[in-house]
């Protein structure tokens, strides 16, 4: 038998002969060495391509090209913790911010002094703009011309080439034939075409021209389609070859030019400046790196890549002599001679990180080490060790620190310029420490710096692209401050603050907006509405949209700040403006952006408001007339529901301006009607809603988005008003309504999905539950599962609303089937479903009986599904429906429910397990602990190991039912039991959560309650030697219910036995409790007040200003819950005891004795505390003087009325007469 070798032949392979390939595996053996080189090439980098065999062999599988394939883009693992910068999530249109340029000072005409000879006036501005608006619209004449003139010439070109074309005679069949518009041919045009067109393919350079006959053959050189790669090289000198066709110029033909200005690092291809500097002359000069400059031009990914490559060039450099010196211990150690064989690799120069500098007849070279200590990662640490390190970004703002200077030779200017610089460096980079520093002293020496200086380096780092949000707000808060103190000196600088802050007012975050309004407000305050107006006037009507925008907005902060009245006459004039229809749509959009900004501030100015815009909705321009519609819409939802009257005079305009409008501005009318009708009363509200319905009916079938959002909007406005009866909204507006809006489409588009439910539930209102459901049920079972659920929360909400009375037995049953297949047949679980099936469900109430058991068979078929996300939704729905179970006497079915649940404790994803406790609380809750199967006795003892579970979903239901048993059905279980419970809900004291703290506290009493307060109490006691605040803080919580709970004389002789325990923690903890104890039994601590007194006193007079205070705390709540009980002795002696304690520092300290003051004012009456107040308000001590008088102000507050029996008699003096008879100050 023969071995298979090679292709087939029969002959196997000897031990001695010669070894072939395996072709299946590595293709023909031709393509490799048989034997491997002695003199290997260490570079593999220029490894030779030449391989014959196939790629495709060595490829990975299919399934593992299809699972990388699915994977999508590679996520950066550090997204999450790199900090985003502003402009990386920037809109197009908000990074228009970055065109503004900011504007030269402008003169302050206010100003006592004359203005600097460079800054600008407002007569220069506005000629300025008057100027580029020229320019502009020239420009635009210009660009509408030579389109036209194109587009003429292209219909000359097209019928003349036809004409051409009809009087050509007939040309060869081997030159026509699809030649013409190929891509080896010239159009073939007449001598006479070609001198009138001037085309640039018409006439060769010297050849005079070319006849219509002429085919490509006949050139001397083959024409084809024109390349930029076509053009002869132009030579320095002057040749006799006929160059190729120039062709039009582009920016890419030309290698960039290098030039002086802030160009990019490798803006233009390098010039051969001569040769490589040798020997001697090359000894100085160091590996070219990158300057400051270069680095600020740099994208954040080339700067990444050059810390990356600096980090490895410093990691992998040869260490010295020097350093080897000092790692290792100069005894014991020889330095060896290389053997005379060793001969170092020849590494190629390309692989090289530095560039080696040539020596003259010597070879090799010498890296130049850099200084690490400066420059490591990108960060520039500079020589002043108080400033912080430098980012890259950073160095174009405060590369002047860098520089190495003596200080004491520099101009107060220089000087001055270098202050500021360091003190926005703390601000921008620093610590927290520093920063705080360098904010009160840029703002007190805010005057000292002057204005100038100031804003010119703070606001260029606003303009930064790679500012940080943190950054901004800092800066923003720098200029806040400075603003502050130099009041009306910012006049001249205005403009250039209002460039840099007005982006902020359209920013996305919340918080900007804020920031952006409150500088601006500032900055009116402190500048004057002349000057405001005068800086901004020139803006309103700028020919960007972006600067009119932010303009308004800016103006409308300037309103909030200024009061509207002292606005109108400027906003009059410009909406009646008639040089530029851009002044109209500014000063109207100001008056919608003050509507918005200041809500129902303007009703006192709301009718001049709307007669300064009413004329907009006439206007010529269409911009214009929206605006105004918008407006109007912006004033009466800020006037709601008030202000009807002052609409008076722009309801006709709006009602003909509906039937005239199409698209956008119809849209704006509609909605500026929407927000005007319910402000009427019933009956116009009614006449005018039916003159609308007709325009907003035949909008329902609009393909725009916009239009359906704003026409829902407005079908909902009106029809809630009293005025709409329900047969009209039956008869004319639910049948359109819901042939046109209720689809799939609308189900899939998310911005309208909201307003579609809310304007049907409003629609439900008006006419009933019966009419909508009645006309959703069936598409409960539609095949679109984001349709389905649509209906449902509309069925939800309706019902949640109305209730099911008018839902008959026909309608109940479609909706129950409709219901039952929605909830089965979802593929995706989600929070809609389930609200939807539980409220159905309660609202039909016992007359959902007859479903119950179908309904219990789908939550235990869904309870046994393989996702957990099915079991979860099956368990929150037994929540949900327990109580209607429990009405419709079906408690077989939930102890049925309740034994299955119980099996499902073993759950091991954390979500579904605190829904199944959910679903088991909710059955405890109405079956009750002695019917409830499976028994208590059972259940109990599986929820304690489920106690240590660390999620919080978890946690809170548990502890729910556990404090549930323990408070009904405690007696089921036996102590031991509950103290093990006990000591798993001492870890539950941790939980970051509120309800589950609140939650393990209350179980503690119901316990305590069950079994006894002592073995809890020693527990609790135990527990409050631990370190964790929250844990002790929650312990005295429980302890101070266990002691309401089981009566306070259980717990307090264990309390204040406990106070005998030298630790600090432990005996802030039973104080602690005795101020929660007395806070919870009120008036039951008559009885105890004597007994803890003794305690009290020494807490008072304890060096520890905690114990202090935590004592004064428990006399507030002692001596309030005892008033009018007769124990003002022992109150008046704890009162001489928390007395000396007012000139306490601590805020936290003389808080709590104020509160016990005030406690001990009711309790004893003003005129006892009155008493020991009068000592001293008058002494000479101002801080003793101040304390008496904060006690004084607080009493005089409290009790007014009662310290007037209570003053001192003051006798008259020779001088004064202090006593008056009541007769006299009655009259």
């Amino acid at each position: 038998m023969t071995r298979k070798n090679g292709a087939g032949n029969g002959q196997g392979v000897s031990l001695s002969g010669a070894g072939q390939f395996d072709d299946d595996v590595y293709g023909k053996s031709g393509a490799f060495d048989s034997s491997i080189g002695p003199a290997g090439d260490t570079d593999d980098v220029g490894m030779s391509t030449d391989v014959s065999m196939s790629s495709r062999q060595y490829t990975a599988s299919q399934a593992l090209v299809d699972e990388v394939r699915q994977q999508g883009p590679e996520e950066d693992p550090f997204a999450p913790y790199r900090r985003e910068r502003i402009a990386d999530r920037e809109t197009e249109y908000q990074a228009r911010r970055h065109n503004r340029i900011i504007s030269p000072e402008r003169a302050d005409p206010f100003a006592e002094d004359e203005a600097p000879a460079h800054a600008r006036t407002y007569s220069d501005v506005m000629q300025d703009q008057a100027i580029a608006k020229e320019k502009n619209e020239l420009l635009r004449k210009l660009q509408k011309q030579q389109q036209e003139e194109a587009e003429e010439a292209q219909k000359r070109g097209a019928a003349g080439g036809m004409d051409t074309q009809a009087d050509a005679p007939p040309r060869p069949a081997t030159n026509t034939a699809k030649r013409a518009a190929g891509w080896d041919d010239e159009p073939a045009t007449s001598q006479a075409q070609s001198a009138t067109s001037g085309a640039a393919w018409d006439d060769s350079e010297g050849t005079g021209g070319a006849t219509s006959s002429a085919s490509r053959w006949d050139a001397p050189t083959p024409t084809r389609k024109k390349s930029r790669w076509d053009e002869t090289p132009a030579s320095s000198t002057a040749s006799s070859v006929t160059a190729t066709p120039t062709r039009k110029k582009s920016r890419w033909d030309e290698t960039p030019a290098s030039t002086p200005t802030n160009s990019s690092m490798m803006a233009a291809t390098p010039v051969n400046y001569g040769a490589t500097p040798m020997g001697a002359a090359a000894m100085g000069m160091a590996t070219p790196s990158l300057t400051a400059e270069q680095m600020s031009h740099m994208t954040p990914e080339q700067v990444h890549t050059y810390r990356v490559a600096k980090d490895i060039d410093e990691r992998n450099r040869p260490m010295s002599d020097q350093e080897l010196d000092t790692l290792l211990p100069p005894d014991g150690y020889k330095i060896l001679d290389p053997p005379e064989s060793y001969r170092p690799i020849n590494t190629p120069s390309r692989l090289l990180s530095a560039t080696p500098t040539p020596m003259a007849g010597d070879q090799g070279f010498e890296m130049q080490l850099e200084d690490h200590d400066k420059s490591r990662f990108g960060v520039t640490t500079l020589n002043d060790d108080s400033l912080p390190a430098l980012k890259p970004e950073d160095e174009q703002h405060f590369a002047k620190l860098m520089e190495d200077v003596d200080e004491s030779q520099l101009d107060v200017d220089t000087l001055n310029e270098r202050r500021i610089m360091k003190l926005l460096l703390k601000v921008k980079n620093g610590t927290p420490p520093m920063r705080k520093t360098a904010l009160r002293q840029i703002s007190d020496k805010a005057r000292e710096f002057g204005p100038g200086p100031l804003f010119n380096q703070i606001l260029p780092l606003l303009m930064a692209p790679t500012l940080e949000d943190q950054e901004r707000h800092l800066l923003v808060k720098v200029i806040d401050r400075v603003l502050y103190k130099l009041d009306d000196l910012v006049r001249p600088y205005v403009h250039k603050i209002l460039v840099v802050i007005e982006p902020l007012l359209i920013d996305k975050d919340y918080y900007a907006r804020v920031e952006g309004r409150e500088i601006i407000s500032n900055l009116a305050k402190a500048a004057g509405l002349a000057t405001m107006i005068s800086t901004m006037r020139p803006d309103i009507d700028d020919m960007d949209e972006y600067v009119r925008n932010t303009t308004a907005r800016a103006f409308a902060v300037v309103a909030s700040a200024l009061g509207i009245p002292s606005l109108l006459p400027f906003l009059k004039a410009v909406c009646r403006s008639k040089k530029s229809w851009q002044a109209r749509h500014t000063g109207i959009k100001i008056v919608q952006q003050i509507a918005i900004l200041m809500g129902c501030a303007i009703l006192p100015h709301l009718r001049n408001l709307v007669a300064i815009i009413q004329h907009g909705l006439t206007d010529e321009q269409q911009k214009v007339r929206t605006i105004t519609a918008l407006s109007l819409a912006a004033l009466a939802e800020a006037a709601t529901p008030y202000g009807i009257e002052s609409f008076d005079s722009v309801l006709i305009p709006l009602w003909q301006g509906i039937r005239e409008h199409r698209g956008k501005g119809l849209a704006a009318f509609l909605k500026a009607i929407g927000y005007i009708i319910p402000l009427m009363d019933a009956e116009t509200a009614g006449y005018y809603t039916r003159e609308v319905m007709v325009i907003l009916v035949r909008e329902f079938q609009s393909p725009d988005e916009e239009m359906k959002k704003i026409v829902l909007k407005v079908v909902k406005q009106c029809c809630a008003t009293d005025g709409v009866t329900a047969a009209y909204i039956r008869s004319d507006i639910l049948p359109h309504f819901f042939k046109h809006f209720w689809n799939q489409r609308m189900a899939l588009d998310q911005r309208n999905y909201r307003e579609l439910v809310d304007t049907t539930v409003e629609l439900a209102n008006k006419v009933g539950a019966r009419d909508i459901v009645e006309r959703l049920v069936d598409d409960l079972k539609d095949d679109s599962e984001v349709y389905r659920k649509m209906v449902l929360e509309t069925v939800d909400l309706t019902l949640s609303n109305l209730g099911a009375d008018d839902i008959d037995s026909g309608l109940e049953e479609r909706l129950m089937d409709g219901i039952l297949y929605a909830f089965q047949e979802q593929v995706t679980e989600d929070r809609v479903m389930l609200n939807g099936f539980g409220a159905v469900v309660n609202a039909l109430g016992t007359r959902v009986k007859s479903y119950l058991t179908q309904i219990a068979g789908t939550i235990l078929w869904r309870l046994n599904n393989k996702s957990a996300k099915v079991r979860q939704q099956a368990a929150d729905l037994v929540s949900r429906i327990a109580v209607v179970m429990k009405k419709c006497d079906e408690e077989q079915l939930l102890n049925q429910l309740g034994v299955v649940l119980y099996e499902y404790l073993g759950e091991e994803y954390p979500e579904v397990l605190g829904s199944i406790l959910g679903g088991l609380k909710a059955i405890v809750s109405v079956v009750g602990m002695e019917r409830m199967k499976p028994p208590i006795k059972d259940l109990l003892p599986r929820l304690t190991p489920i106690l240590k579970n660390r999620h919080e979903k978890v946690q809170e239901n548990c502890i729910d039912l556990v404090g549930r048993i323990a408070d009904r059905g405690a007696e089921a279980v036996s102590s031991k039991e509950w103290m093990r419970i006990c000591f798993e809900l001492l870890e539950l004291l941790k939980a970051h959560k509120k309800a589950i703290r609140r939650a393990t506290v209350n179980t503690f009493g119901y316990i305590a309650k069950a079994i006894g307060p002592q073995d809890v109490l020693a527990t609790l006691l135990n527990n409050l030697k631990v370190q964790e605040r929250q844990n002790r803080v929650c312990t005295t919580v429980a302890i101070a219910i266990v002691a309401e709970t089981c009566a306070p004389f259980t717990v307090l002789p264990g309390l204040m036995n406990e106070y005998r325990v030298p630790e600090l923690n432990v005996r802030n903890g039973v104080l602690k409790s005795l101020s929660f104890v007395f806070e919870y039994i009120g008036e039951m601590g008559k009885d105890y007040i004597y007994a803890v007194t003794p305690m009290l006193e020494d807490a008072l007079m304890d060096r520890d200003p905690v114990h202090r205070q935590t004592a004064a705390s428990v006399i507030k709540h002692m001596s309030l819950g005892v008033y009018g009980f007769g124990n003002e002795d022992a109150l008046i002696h704890l009162l001489n005891y928390v007395w000396p304690n007012i000139f306490e520092t601590s805020p936290h300290v003389i808080g709590a004795v104020m509160d016990a003051i005030g406690g001990m004012r009711v309790s004893l009456g003003p005129n006892k505390i009155l008493s020991y107040t009068l000592q001293g308000l008058y002494h000479p001590a101002r801080k003793v003087r101040n304390v008496y008088w904060k006690i004084y102000n607080n009493l005089y507050i409290g009790a007014q009325d009662s310290l007037v029996a209570h003053y001192p008699t003051i006798h008259n003096d020779e001088t004064n007469t202090y006593r008056r008879a009541e007769l006299e100050y009655v009259m």
